[in-house]
């Protein structure tokens, strides 16, 4: 084990993979993409990589978050973070709602931002055009540049790495996010008031957790790509709701094709889903505790296909992003209907139960001797109460045969093949 923070955090397997530690143009610490354990910081093992990493991990909300920050109200709020207002509704523009992951509220609000005034653009991720298995973060400042990011990317991103940009620029910029990611740029600008004053909205995306790279090949080969053509494009969830998952692809002599388009629930169900990184698995907020606005898929009440026209679960968490969710219905960019604050939990069953399987998960690891992180304020140990013995048994049986299979005891260490 080395001595440099980052570097022992992405060794215990608690880093998210945010980004928010790879700041800075002397490239101490910049991400790769290593093939198993995702999109991972690399600090330069020298005495000024040393000391840029101990600043980093004040950003690092993959190591602690503390929710005594938040306005925490009542179980509602304990359970899913701060829930001021819900609504359930799409993107008024039928191209966006057609583009999105669900009803296109994501990319409505962006655009809504940017329109405003509020914001002269937006931090997001978008395919690499050499390389569409993987990610890469851009600023938009127009609609084109938002509607190439539209549409879920179940592929490990690192969106927070933008801040030095949007630091050093004198322009307003909204960031979108997973929930991991919101909560390092939370905690970076707690502690850069110039950084809070250039990002005046935050908005998270519901993750479930972010496959690793070789799940995506994966997918490919369920889809039929061949080895040897280029991957042109490759589209998770959108084009209707929750969208088929499907690649464009070039063969070695230049035709170009389209796969079949295979369900969400077999590409994500079947493939991706089981490898999902192990911090995603003990994380405790799926829904984007700390950003302003948090929006997912309202399960509750289904598409009939894979390509009807989408709707999203929008929840405003602090008075602005209240009172600039009201702005955009009222502008004309989002069309809702307000929703009770206790429908997030019929929405997403699944992250209700994984959240409260987390108090278990995390103690198993303390017993053999595991690091785990470290989420004050919340009340973990109340909603494992909550499940069935079964599922008690489960967080602890379950999790010891991981460490055994996967040998989490192992530091992990960081292929630099692909970056």
């Amino acid at each position: 084990m080395t001595t440099d923070p980052i570097t022992s955090i992405v060794e215990k397997n608690l880093c998210t993979g945010c980004g928010a530690c790879a700041i800075g143009k002397d490239m101490l610490i910049r991400m790769v993409d290593d093939p198993e354990h995702g999109r991972r910081p690399v600090v330069s093992q020298t005495p000024q990589g040393l000391r840029a990493s101990q600043e980093a991990q004040k950003r690092c909300a993959g190591v602690s978050t503390d929710w005594g920050a938040l306005e925490i109200a009542d179980n509602i709020d304990q359970a899913w973070g701060p829930v001021r207002a819900v609504w359930q509704g799409y993107a008024q523009d039928d191209e966006i709602r057609h583009r999105g992951s669900s009803g296109g509220v994501v990319t409505a609000l962006a655009f809504h931002a940017m329109t405003s005034g509020i914001a002269s653009g937006v931090a997001h991720i978008v395919a690499r055009k050499d390389d569409p298995r993987l990610n890469e973060t851009v600023i938009s400042k127009d609609r084109a540049g938002l509607l190439r990011g539209a549409g879920s990317r179940y592929a490990q991103a690192s969106p927070a790495e933008v801040l030095d940009q949007i630091s050093e620029d004198d322009e307003a910029i909204v960031f979108i996010g997973k929930p991991c990611d919101v909560a390092s740029v939370y905690k970076a600008t707690e502690h850069n008031q110039e950084l809070a004053a250039r990002i005046p909205l935050t908005i998270a995306i519901f993750c479930a957790g972010a496959p690793n790279l070789a799940a995506t090949d994966s997918l490919l080969d369920r889809l039929s790509v061949p080895k040897d053509g280029k991957l042109t494009d490759l589209r998770y969830r959108g084009n209707g709701w929750p969208g088929l998952m499907q690649a464009w692809w070039d063969s070695s002599r230049g035709d170009q094709h389209v796969s079949e388009g295979i369900s969400y629930a077999e590409g994500w169900g079947a493939i991706l889903q089981a490898s999902r990184r192990w911090r995603c698995r003990i994380c405790a907020d799926h829904t984007g505790a700390f950003a302003d606005i948090s929006v997912g898929d309202p399960w509750h009440t289904p598409p009939n296909g894979n390509t009807d026209a989408g709707q999203s679960l929008i929840i405003a968490r602090t008075a602005r992003g209240q009172r600039f969710i009201e702005d955009a219905i009222n502008k004309g960019h989002v069309v809702a209907q307000p929703a009770g604050r206790d429908v997030i939990a019929r929405a997403q069953p699944n992250l209700l139960t994984t959240n409260s399987a987390v108090w278990g998960r995390r103690t198993a690891m303390r017993m053999v001797g595991l690091d785990t992180p470290k989420d004050k304020g919340q009340k973990l140990f109340s909603f494992w109460l909550s499940l069935p013995a079964k599922q008690k048994f489960q967080s602890f049986l379950g999790t010891w045969k991981r460490v055994i299979r996967e040998r989490l005891w192992r530091g992990v260490r960081i292929s630099e093949r692909l970056r």
